[in-house]
C-alpha cells in the first residue's frame, strides 16, 4: 500500500505513540484522522501534521459511530485504522482502585472492539487495513500488570479473529506488539514509587525503553506492507515464539521482590491510571 494520499484514522493520536504515527504518515502524504482525547493537545497535532482532529471518547459507541461517518465523509473513506489508545494503571490486584483496572479494560480492549466495529464498513468499501495495537504485555505477564496484560492478550485475541472472518471482504488486520516505548505513559509509570523500581530493575533488553520513533517507523512500514504484525523491537517477534516458557521466567525473576512490593502497595493508596492518558480517560 503506497499511502499517500490515503486516509488513515488513529486513535489515541494526542501523544504519544498515536502523535508520532500521524507525524511521520503525514511526512509519507498520508491524509490524518486523529482521534482522541485532550482537545487542545490532540489540535496541535492535527496542526503539525495537517490533519483534522475529533475529540472523543473509544468507549462510546454513539460518539465513535459519528466520528466514523464524518470521518468518511469529510475524506471520502476511510483506508487505513490504527486501533492505538490505550491507558495504563498501576497496582497489584489484590489492593488495586478497582475502577482503574476496569478503566483499562474498558479503553484498551473494548475500546478496541468499537473502534474496529464502527470503522469496519468503511474499511470494508476501501478493502482497506486494520492495525490493533497489542503489546509485549500480551506475551509476558508481570506483576503489577494484570490489567493491561489482560487487555492487550484480549487485543491479541481479537484481532487473529478478525484477520480470518474479514479477509475475504478484502480487509487486511495486523497486530502491533511493542515493549517499553519512551512516552508519556511509561514515564509516568516510571515514577510510581513501587511499580515504578520493578519495572526498572527488569534485566537487560526486558526492562529498556526504546524510541518511539522506531516505533512510528515500524508502523509505517506495516501499513505499507499491510503486515500481519509489527514488533518494536525485532526480538519480540522471536519471543512469541517461546510464549510458553515467560510465566516460568517472571515467576522466577519475580520471587524476591514481589512479595515486598506487594506489601507496599497494600498499606498505601498510589494504585491507579497513570500520565496524562490516564488522567483525561479518568474524567
Amino acid at each position: 500500500m503506497d499511502v499517500t494520499g490515503k486516509v488513515v484514522l488513529i486513535t489515541g493520536a494526542a501523544r504519544g505513540i498515536g502523535a508520532e504515527v500521524a507525524r511521520q504518515l503525514a511526512g509519507r502524504g498520508a491524509r490524518l484522522a486523529l482521534v482522541g482525547l485532550e482537545k487542545a493537545q490532540l489540535e496541535e497535532v492535527a496542526r503539525e501534521t495537517g490533519g483534522k482532529a475529533w475529540e472523543a471518547d473509544v468507549t462510546d459507541w454513539d460518539v465513535l459511530d459519528r466520528v466514523m461517518n464524518e470521518v468518511a465523509a469529510h475524506f471520502g473513506g476511510i483506508d487505513v485504522v490504527v486501533a492505538n489508545a490505550g491507558i495504563a494503571a498501576t497496582g497489584f490486584v489484590r489492593s488495586m482502585d478497582p475502577k482503574a483496572f476496569e478503566r483499562v479494560i474498558e479503553v484498551n480492549l473494548l475500546g478496541v472492539w468499537r473502534t474496529v466495529r464502527t470503522a469496519l464498513p468503511h474499511l470494508i468499501k476501501s478493502r482497506g487495513y486494520c492495525l490493533v495495537v497489542s503489546s509485549l504485555a500480551a506475551i509476558v505477564h508481570i506483576p503489577g500488570n494484570a490489567a493491561y496484560s489482560a487487555a492487550k492478550a484480549g487485543c491479541e485475541a481479537f484481532a487473529d479473529s478478525l484477520r480470518a472472518e474479514v479477509r475475504h471482504l478484502g480487509v487486511d488486520v495486523g497486530t502491533a506488539y511493542f515493549s517499553w516505548i519512551s512516552t508519556d505513559m511509561v514515564n509516568s509509570a516510571d515514577e510510581h514509587p513501587v511499580f515504578g523500581k520493578l519495572r526498572q530493575g527488569m534485566p537487560g533488553v526486558a526492562g529498556k525503553k526504546y524510541p518511539v520513533r522506531n516505533v512510528g517507523r515500524a508502523v509505517v512500514k506495516g501499513i505499507e506492507k499491510r503486515a500481519k504484525a509489527v514488533h518494536v523491537p525485532g526480538w519480540v517477534g522471536v519471543l512469541k515464539y517461546f510464549r510458553a516458557f515467560t510465566p516460568v521466567v517472571v515467576d522466577r525473576q519475580a520471587v524476591e521482590e514481589v512479595a515486598d512490593a506487594d506489601r507496599q502497595m497494600a498499606a498505601s493508596d498510589t494504585s491507579g491510571l497513570v500520565g496524562p492518558g490516564g488522567q483525561a480517560a479518568s474524567r
